[in-house]
């Protein structure tokens, strides 16, 4: 439809891949080498900047290729849910599909058979195909990183400044996939569309007493429970410090949105100090 057409212009407009004459910018041209949706690509680059491309591969293939939490057969659902708590991760769920991948070539490299990593993925209720993909893909990513000669940091998944320069590179290319829980109840308004969403059953966050007052998430699905998956939380500041200001002031108006203007207000001499610094 135009409508989807327009709109994926637009979106290519505020991730910096197009020129004034509506041309693939240089940035967009590198972001087009990788077979990758436009954030996910920005986000990859970002993490060059970041110093945080290990994990950001491992992100990126999970989120590639198809879900890896199968569905658990009838009467099983809490037993899955009790499994995948195990790999939860206290920043978000981008990060538990981080513990979820070294947690599948840990079980890959102990196991001498096909068959004991196929049993592991099963007693977790996790899916092997899916996680074989997730390798490919990240194989596949890593390779596309080392020809265009993009600087690739150690790993350092685990360290609290790494977490931080994730969610930056996140934020990078999903700063227009931005919700709020406006009652603390888990009602999430995503401040583009302005349609209410709850967390989806797979979520780390998902019936926890911590719920994050904002989140960045991957996707929304609309259904008969309107839900967004893999989320992350985040912080008004950091998205005052990453969000375009021209995507920012297109933003529909809402209470969220004035918030976020009161900080970004109160960063603006800091990050313009931290600028002329550089």
């Amino acid at each position: 439809a135009p409508e989807s057409l327009m709109q994926a212009l637009e979106d290519l407009d505020y991730l910096a891949a197009l020129d004034n004459n509506g041309n693939l910018s240089e940035f967009g041209i590198i972001m087009s080498e990788f077979p990758l949706d436009p954030q996910l690509s920005k986000c990859l680059l970002a993490s060059c900047e970041f110093e945080c491309v290990d994990e950001m591969l491992t992100i990126a293939a999970m989120l590639t290729a198809p879900t890896c939490f199968l569905e658990a057969p009838p009467g099983t659902e809490e037993m899955a849910l009790a499994c995948w708590r195990r790999f939860s991760h206290p920043a978000g769920d981008h990060f538990t599909l981080i513990n979820i991948f070294n947690a599948y070539k840990e079980a890959s490299a102990s196991s001498t058979a096909q068959g004991g990593t196929e049993k592991w993925c099963c007693d977790c209720f996790l899916s092997c195909a899916a996680l074989r993909m997730a390798t490919i893909i990240r194989a596949e990513l890593l390779d596309i990183l080392r020809r265009i000669e993009l600087p690739i940091s150690e790993p350092h998944f685990g360290a609290r400044e790494n977490a931080l320069s994730i969610k930056k590179a996140l934020l990078s290319g999903y700063f227009m996939h931005i919700a709020r829980d406006v009652d603390g109840s888990g009602n999430y308004l995503m401040l583009t569309h302005r349609q209410v969403a709850q967390l989806h059953p797979s979520s780390s966050y998902h019936k926890t007493r911590r719920i994050p007052e904002w989140v960045l998430f991957h996707e929304f699905s609309i259904s008969e429970d309107n839900s967004i998956r893999v989320v992350s939380e985040i912080t008004p500041d950091l998205y005052a410090e990453l969000v375009p200001q021209y995507y920012f002031s297109n933003l529909p108006p809402s209470e969220s949105k004035d918030i976020l203007q009161e900080v970004i207000n109160q960063l603006t001499p800091v990050l313009a100090t931290k600028e002329e610094q550089k």
